[in-house]
């Protein structure tokens, strides 16, 4: 998975087991679980990568891609690892079962003759069987060395090695030679039915036999290869990663003669696209409509532009400007000319600005991967599971799936499970487990939690305990202050004594004015106390009510005794609480220009949960501490985030849905759950799912695990995220891969003039 866990501070404690099982578990019939049918189900949307047959495809030129940043490491098992070192990697190094259109893991005939379990009894036994022809980019073949190598640095048992994942190696008993280097013996200690997972990326056995090597040697360069591209350069400073052709690559020759990766926001990605830096990037919606826009432009032959500098001209203020420009005032006539001319400029700009637009395409699919609303159930209102599931049934999750995905043409079906995706062979709606969207049911579970809008006020007695119990401060606050007085006073000239008597005597009178102010103010801006009988006061207990609680037909400024419930705004039935606390939730967003989609689905889900009386405080962040200072360490009681699908839910899944266990200093290990939502029944049903080699059966515990997932109530899927690819339109098998992983030695253009030249031009 894409994100690693790390543990609590030690200031935050581990809250009651009690609280993860309450309800969780206790479900008559999981919906979900069952494995009545097995017939595949279609992809939601398929690829949209301009699919041309090789022949098609030039030979030479050069490509640039456009990557978030220089990646801090080439090393994919480090924890620093992120999406530009998969992207670059997958054109430099062996992927031995790289996914397919569907999200299964095929086998690559590229590295592999073949793969297969040979013995299951005593032990599993997997052979490899490599392809003859394949060799490194120094002329060594690919062979046991290398998983062997391998194996010793990600199996966990020596932590010299800097590694971020170890699932699957560490299961592994030995790895012997067979007849020869080509043919590899995995033995495993356990099963382990995703065993295809392993060894992919491959890396060389000069990266992995040494500590040093694995941890600082392949971080910025990658000396020995095996892919259809090999290494050239890594420069921070320029922002790019450049990869030429392999010349010892034994397989279909790349098209491109070389493919650069280059660094560009994704907010500047608009114009990077516009100047001919790049012919690749991923989008946003904003930059997708621009370029949806760019190929309705119009302009020239004496017609208005269709939108734009110039668009909103018309006839008749185009026929004065230009009188004016040619009129007898010549102040007036200067002035016009100006701003004529200075319209004539930026028309041709944002006219070029178009041009460059309408050489891109837009291609779409749903990228692997889903948003959810993530509740973190460690502390708070959020512990109990009736007040996550209550939420989860207040979501209309098909308006927000519809919110983000109808605009672009795209299919909005919420996702059902959290393990797989819509035509994946594990994927089945697991959300019944749940229960479908029920605002009556939610309302009665946060009963049944003891949140209800009288539990949203303070009860009288406490409201008088609290006024005693300041009453009994403030004299004790008193009794000190007259101490210092008298002692100060002691000091003090019988002048000076009368002067601070009378300037007491006006601070007072000047305080009942401020007060009588003050209540006037608050009548104005609909907001005051309700209890004491005086204007303006405000004691301990007291409510304060907004415009919009008051009473049908209440003249402003209407008092109730303390300690009465404030009318429900007619928005809602009341706003809930328990023990005086109103339910408030904090809703951690971030605030970045590419997270817009994100905001406006976090505003839709404040305004549901307003419905059923559950507050919110919305907080946004920037992009960069979004997921590092908020989901990793756990402050936020709601979040968006998303996970990717992988080929193997039993191996990646459980880390994100294990149950959190304390470490021995305080801390809380949740690995990669920042929900803090978990359960040992869950763990075992993974853990059971990944020994089993039957791939039938292991579907059905992994469905099982889902409908529990679902009803823990810590992450609700919302949306299946839309993948938005802008490509040169001269270019081939390129854009929105979906499930499947590119082809780097099919990827070109299919016109030969001048293909790539802005890359070569500025790289």
């Amino acid at each position: 998975m894409a994100h690693v866990g790390v543990p609590r501070g030690t200031a935050r404690k581990r809250r009651s087991v009690a609280l993860l099982a309450t309800g969780v578990l206790t479900i008559p019939v999981l919906a979900g679980c069952s494995s009545d049918s097995e017939s595949p189900s279609r992809v939601a949307v398929p690829q949209d990568i301009a699919p041309a047959a090789r022949e098609r495809v030039t030979e030479g030129s050069t490509l640039t891609w456009a990557i978030d940043a220089v990646p801090a490491t080439l090393n994919a098992f480090q924890a620093d690892a992120d999406g530009a070192t998969t992207r670059i990697t997958g054109a430099l190094l062996p992927s031995l079962f790289p996914m397919d259109e569907r999200g299964e893991p095929r086998l690559n005939p590229d590295y592999l003759e073949s793969a297969k379990v040979i013995e299951q009894e005593p032990k599993q036994v997997v052979l490899y069987k490599l392809n003859q022809q394949a060799v490194w980019s120094d002329g060594r073949e690919i062979g046991a060395p290398d998983f062997v190598a391998q194996w010793r640095a990600l199996s966990g048992k020596d932590s010299a090695f800097w590694t971020a994942r170890n699932a699957g190696y560490e299961r592994i008993e030995k790895i012997e030679r067979g007849k020869d280097d080509l043919q590899v013996r995995v033995t495993f200690s356990k099963p382990y039915g995703d065993w295809r997972s392993l060894f992919s990326p491959l890396y060389p056995k000069e990266v992995t036999a040494t500590p040093a090597a694995f941890n600082d040697g392949a971080r910025t360069t990658i000396k020995n290869t095996a892919g259809p591209f090999r290494l050239r350069s890594v420069s921070k400073a320029k922002g790019t990663v450049v990869l030429d052709r392999n010349p010892r690559w034994w397989g279909n020759e790349a098209k491109l003669e070389s493919l650069v990766f280059r660094a560009v926001a994704p907010g500047d990605r608009s114009k990077a696209l516009t100047q001919g830096t790049v012919q690749v990037a991923d989008i946003d919606t904003a930059t997708a409509d621009s370029i949806a826009r760019a190929a309705r432009y119009r302009g020239g032959n004496g017609q208005p532009p269709a939108h734009g500098p110039g668009a909103d001209v018309t006839p008749a203020s185009a026929l004065r400007s230009w009188a004016l420009a040619h009129g007898s005032d010549e102040k007036a006539a200067e002035t016009a000319q100006a701003a004529r001319e200075k319209s004539r400029q930026a028309v041709a700009v944002y006219a070029a600005e178009q041009k460059s637009l309408r050489s891109f395409a837009v291609r779409k699919s749903l990228e692997p991967a889903y948003t959810q609303l993530a509740l973190n159930g460690e502390s708070g209102p959020l512990a109990d599971d009736r007040v996550r599931r209550a939420i989860a049934r207040t979501l209309d999750r098909q308006e927000l799936a519809d919110t983000v995905l109808k605009p672009l043409g795209l299919p909005a079906k919420p996702p059902g499970s959290h393990l797989a995706l819509a035509g994946q062979p594990a994927y089945k709606d697991g959300s019944g487990a749940l229960g479908d969207r029920d605002t009556k049911e939610a309302q009665a579970l946060l009963a049944d939690a003891g949140f209800t809008t009288a539990g949203a006020v303070r009860r009288t007695e406490d409201t008088k305990a609290g006024s005693e119990a300041e009453k009994k401060k403030a004299a004790e606050d008193a009794a000190a202050g007259e101490k210092d007085k008298k002692a100060e006073g002691e000091d003090k000239t019988g002048k000076k004594a009368d002067e601070e008597k009378k300037a007491d005597e006006e601070k007072k009178a000047g305080k009942a004015d401020e007060a009588e102010k003050d209540d006037k103010a608050s009548r104005e801006e609909g907001t005051y106390i309700v209890g004491d009988d005086k204007p303006g006061s405000r004691r301990a207990g007291d409510v304060e009510v907004t415009a919009q609680d008051r009473q049908p037909g209440g003249p402003a400024g209407a008092y109730a005794p303390a300690g009465t419930a404030a009318p429900a705004p007619a928005s809602v039935k009341g706003r809930l609480g328990k023990d005086g606390k109103p339910l408030t939730l904090r809703f951690v967003l971030p605030s970045g220009p590419g997270s817009q989609s994100l905001r406006t689905v976090g505003e839709k889900i404040v305004e549901m949960l307003d419905s059923i009386g559950i507050g919110t405080t919305v907080t946004k962040v920037s992009d960069d501490s979004y997921f590092k200072d908020h989901i990793a360490s756990g402050d936020y009681d709601m979040a968006l985030y998303s996970w990717p699908a992988t080929a193997y839910p039993a191996t990646d899944g459980r880390p994100i849905f294990a149950k959190p266990e304390p470490a021995t200093d305080g801390s809380l290990l949740v690995e990669q759950n920042y929900t803090r939502v978990g359960s040992d029944h869950i763990d075992q049903l993974f853990d059971r799912a990944a020994s089993e080699l039957d791939a039938k059966k292991s579907r059905d515990l992994l469905r099982q695990a889902d409908a529990r997932i679902w009803a823990a109530a810590g992450s609700i899927p919302l949306y299946q995220r839309p993948q938005l690819v802008a490509v040169d339109k001269k270019l081939a098998n390129i854009g929105a891969f979906g499930f499947s992983s590119p082809r780097y030695e099919d990827i070109g253009f299919t016109a030969r003039e001048a293909a790539g030249s802005p890359a070569n031009r500025k790289k």
